[in-house]
């Protein structure tokens, strides 16, 4: 009897210890795509001219591209993309071939009319990116909400889209 009893044990034991395994996997899982902690990414007092001008200026010096980030520190998916772009692969990207300005877009009521100087319609959702040369010249703008469904999108999608832009230098 008490040899059963310790068979039984054993296989409770192990059916739990799976079980929790799978379960610390799936959390994992999530760790790694949706960020817990919300981010102040986008200031609500900067001059997002004065911010692109600057990031110009750099980007010409240092031979790289300016990345604009439209969005608001309400969105989640403006959230997972900052997750994504601390990623090591992505981090590496943007501080090699990028300067990244996040523009805050706040309710749909600010920097507007910046959004549509480089011609990203922000109406259709945020987060929204355009590229610009190290000159200041747009070279892309997200037109079909590429990044606006970042919660279902993984981190190499950010790598994709930063080694299609990166400068070639």
């Amino acid at each position: 009897m008490g040899r059963f009893m310790f068979k039984s044990f054993l296989r409770r034991f192990a059916v739990a210890a799976l079980f929790t395994g799978l379960l610390a996997g799936v959390t994992a899982q999530a760790q790694m795509t949706v960020p817990f902690v919300k981010k102040n990414i986008y200031s609500d007092t900067a001059n997002a001219r004065m911010d692109i001008s600057a990031a110009v200026k750099k980007a010409k010096a240092e031979r790289k591209r300016v990345i604009l980030d439209f969005g608001g520190n309400w969105c989640g998916d403006c959230q997972v993309l900052d997750y994504y772009m601390q990623d090591n692969v992505n981090a590496q990207l943007l501080a090699k071939h990028f300067v990244v300005v996040h523009v805050d877009i706040g309710r749909f009521d600010r920097n507007v009319d910046v959004a549509k100087q480089y011609k990203v319609p922000i109406e259709k959702g945020v987060p929204a990116l355009a590229v610009l040369d190290s000159n200041g010249a747009l070279l892309y703008s997200q037109a079909n909400k590429e990044f606006e469904n970042m919660r279902n999108m993984r981190s190499s999608d950010v790598t994709e889209f930063l080694n299609h832009w990166k400068s070639k230098s």
